[in-house]
């Protein structure tokens, strides 16, 4: 067995296993690993962001639409600590990315080296991510990497997917062991765990005997490629699904089962379905404060009056937040299959079920398009916030790939973006980390070269990582922009304005004594990076903007005035404790 560097062994892992792109940042403590990877360039790609957050984003949106992990390569010190807050959102989202981090050399662990930490223990990287990741592990001798890879993507992959981090001190990557890798772990979907039979017929008898159920899916049915057994079991029952963001498109949006999201900005169909329901049918969806209306009753749910079936791989979030009647532990796409099949034993006749409830449900639609209609037609300057949701949903064709920053813009889109496929909207959901839409772009567009990838961010949100262009252009990653450009951190801006006097302070952009409204000119910003850059004000040109854009096949932003003094209407309610949240704007709580 030939003597092979710990560089070397890295980069033969990762062919071993398929990771088709490395996304990093070079430094003093990871060029040990460079050349091994140009040795392996015609199998795995580099290619290197300007700052490790959006490496991180850029791995992270990579396998929201292809559900296959990629790495990422950071080294010591700060370089490694910039990609905390991409892994701090993976985590909380469930994207798996193998994290590839670069210590000080082991003789030199505890002697206070350059960007050693080492306060509480030598060479402390591991402390720093470990509440990020799933796991972190550092090998301290060459004959630890294959172990510790393989331990790695086994733990990223299995069960709710997950970042995880290997932690290299500098000189493993140079240092050569008698070792070979361990056998490819070939992961992720590929090991299914199903549910107890008795559970499954218990299920699929609380569901016949519901008068009013609902599905509420989330990541984890996304995840599980679940979405043709959901569609295929809600039809055949005519149960009616709500969505978190991470589930949209797992049913057709277009289709009349789907009620969209819930919570304080999601549809009224899908508030007063959900709190109205008798039985909630619950598929990898974690029930958090945004889409429970911080968990009050009659805003969008009612336990435990209505009964509760949560099916989840992750075994933490059954009965987390609601205490379900029948909790199963499985993955999505395998527990409705298995629910099909009991139901082909069952007999439910051939008459449609459930008509009264699609009536309630026909009433509250027609109630809400009536309210929210007449916004889609207007034109304005600056523009409406409706018709920016409508010109994305008229120009982009179902297969297009969007990508939604934290911000006001991110709640339009939650409350009236129809998702026609699973994977195509990617949301910073969990951890709402601003830079994710403008990063994670680029990931998608490398991981579907031939779909329109489109990132709607704040204008907050993207001048946090501006350098993106500079990758697009580097890469030739031909992802469009649309700049939601309110001249202010509005989210925010309306919650303070809402809940502290009506004030303005610190959440909105201004320049000078004058306090007028100021941002850069971003198409101008993007022209000088190389990017094509138009700006919009009037609401009548941005739809052929969009199409323009999207026809360039060239990275290309687009600056939208969009005005800030429209609100999304709420449906439900979201709580800062000790405030109490705001009453819908549009219907009314009911507790069952």
């Amino acid at each position: 067995m030939p003597k092979m560097k710990g560089g070397e062994l890295i980069a033969e892992f990762l062919v071993n296993e398929k990771i088709p792109y490395v996304f990093g940042i070079c430094g003093h403590g990871n060029v040990g690993l460079l050349d091994p990877l140009y040795q392996v360039r015609d199998k795995i790609k580099y290619v290197s962001p300007r700052h490790e957050q959006v490496a991180g984003h850029m791995a992270d949106g990579y396998f929201r639409v292809k559900h296959q992990p990629v790495a990422t390569l950071t080294s010591t010190g700060p370089g490694s600590a910039n990609i905390i807050m991409a892994l701090a959102l993976a985590q909380t989202d469930s994207s798996a990315i193998l994290a590839i981090t670069a210590n000080v050399p082991t003789s030199q662990f505890n002697r206070g080296p350059f960007q050693e930490l080492n306060r509480h223990n030598q060479a402390d990287f591991p402390n720093v991510v470990r509440p990020v990741v799933k796991r972190s592990f550092q090998p301290s001798r060459v004959e630890m990497l294959p172990l510790a890879l393989r331990q790695a993507v086994t733990t990223m992959t299995s069960g709710r997917p997950g970042p995880v981090n290997v932690d290299v001190p500098f000189n493993l990557f140079q240092e050569e062991a008698d070792v070979q890798n361990e056998p490819a772990w070939n992961g992720f979907n590929v090991r299914r765990s199903g549910a107890a039979t008795e559970d499954v017929r218990a299920a699929m008898t609380m569901i016949l005997a519901a008068e009013r159920p609902v599905f509420f899916v989330g990541h984890g049915t996304t995840l599980a490629e679940a979405g043709p057994k959901l569609t295929e079991l809600a039809k055949a029952l005519r149960i009616p699904v709500i969505s978190s963001p991470n589930g949209m498109g797992t049913l057709n949006m277009d289709d009349s089962l789907s009620l969209g999201f819930i919570g304080r900005n999601g549809a009224y169909p899908a508030n007063e379905a959900g709190r109205r329901s008798d039985l909630v049918i619950a598929i990898g969806a974690r029930f958090d404060d945004r889409s429970s209306s911080s968990w009050v009753p009659g805003y969008s749910w009612n336990f435990p009056t209505t009964k509760l079936i949560h099916v989840d791989v992750d075994h933490a979030e059954l009965g987390r937040n609601y205490v379900p009647n029948l909790g199963i532990l499985a993955d999505a796409k395998e527990f409705l299959q298995q629910l099909l099949a009991e139901l082909a034993t069952r007999r439910i006749g051939s008459q449609p079920r459930l008509n009264a409830w699609h009536a309630d449900i026909a009433k509250w639609r027609a109630e809400w398009a009536a309210f929210v209609a007449p916004n889609f037609e207007m034109h304005t300057n600056p523009m409406r916030p409706e018709r920016v949701v409508a010109d994305c949903r008229a120009v982009l064709p179902d297969d297009a790939i969007i990508s939604l920053d934290s911000g006001v813009h991110h709640n339009w889109f939650m409350q009236f973006w129809n998702a026609r496929r699973p994977q195509t909207m990617l949301n910073t959901w969990g951890y709402s980390g601003m830079g994710f839409g403008p990063s994670a772009i680029l990931g998608a567009k490398l991981a579907a070269p031939d779909r329109p990838c489109v990132a709607i961010c704040g204008d907050g949100g993207f001048t946090m990582v501006p350098h993106v262009l500079c990758t697009a252009v580097e890469y030739n990653i031909p992802a469009v922009w649309v700049v939601w450009n309110n001249f202010s951190w509005a989210a925010i801006r309306d919650i303070q304005m809402g809940y502290f006097g009506g004030r303005e302070h610190g959440t909105a952009f201004y320049q000078g004594e004058e306090r007028r409204p100021y941002n850069p000119d971003f198409a101008a910003w993007a022209r000088a990076a190389g990017v094509a850059g138009m700006t919009v004000t009037k609401s009548q040109d941005f739809k052929g903007a969009l199409e323009h854009a999207v026809k360039l096949r060239k990275p290309c932003l687009i600056d939208v005035h969009v005005d800030a003094n429209v609100r999304p209407p709420s449906t439900g309610g979201w709580g800062l404790p000790p405030i109490k949240s705001n009453e819908p704007a549009f219907g009314k709580p009911y507790v069952a």
